[in-house]
């Protein structure tokens, strides 16, 4: 393979590790590709690693961003974590969704339909948390009013 193909090889594959980097509703999809990114010593990578490292909601893929960019030899500093909404309104956005649905409604039945109503808000919360994602999100739920 001479240099030309390689370069558009490394091109084509940058172009789709990039869109999947910058997929919000897909935070597993995000983490994979700045996983990915951080392999690619190049100033296309490191605009995007760094990116990632400054603006995404979730904070395990800020963390891998930082370290990917640390790996390649880059001065960086990890942002601090978001302490509060992690998508401005998301308590709106959820009281909203429990009005929606009918008195009497099950936990189980309000994260359906926050899933299929803002799969970019779940997403968000769901890669955040962790774990503890039903923890927080049954807790939010218990807390509104309807």
């Amino acid at each position: 393979m001479d240099n030309e193909e390689v370069k558009g090889e490394l091109t084509v594959n940058y172009e789709e590790i990039k869109t999947a980097a910058n997929r919000m509703s897909n935070w597993r999809e995000r983490l994979a590709a700045v996983e990915q990114l951080g392999q690619w010593n190049n100033k296309q990578s490191i605009a995007t690693l760094t990116h990632r490292m400054n603006s995404d909601t979730v904070y395990r893929i800020q963390e891998a961003a930082y370290r990917g960019l640390k790996a390649l030899g880059e001065d960086v500093q990890l942002p601090p974590r978001n302490t509060g909404d992690l998508i401005k309104g998301t308590t709106k956005i959820l009281v909203r969704i429990k009005k929606s649905l009918p008195e009497g409604h099950t936990y189980e039945e309000f994260k359906e339909k926050l899933k299929k109503m803002r799969m970019d808000v779940y997403d968000t919360y769901e890669g955040d948390k962790g774990d503890e994602f039903d923890t927080y999100l049954e807790s939010k739920w218990a807390s509104l009013r309807h």
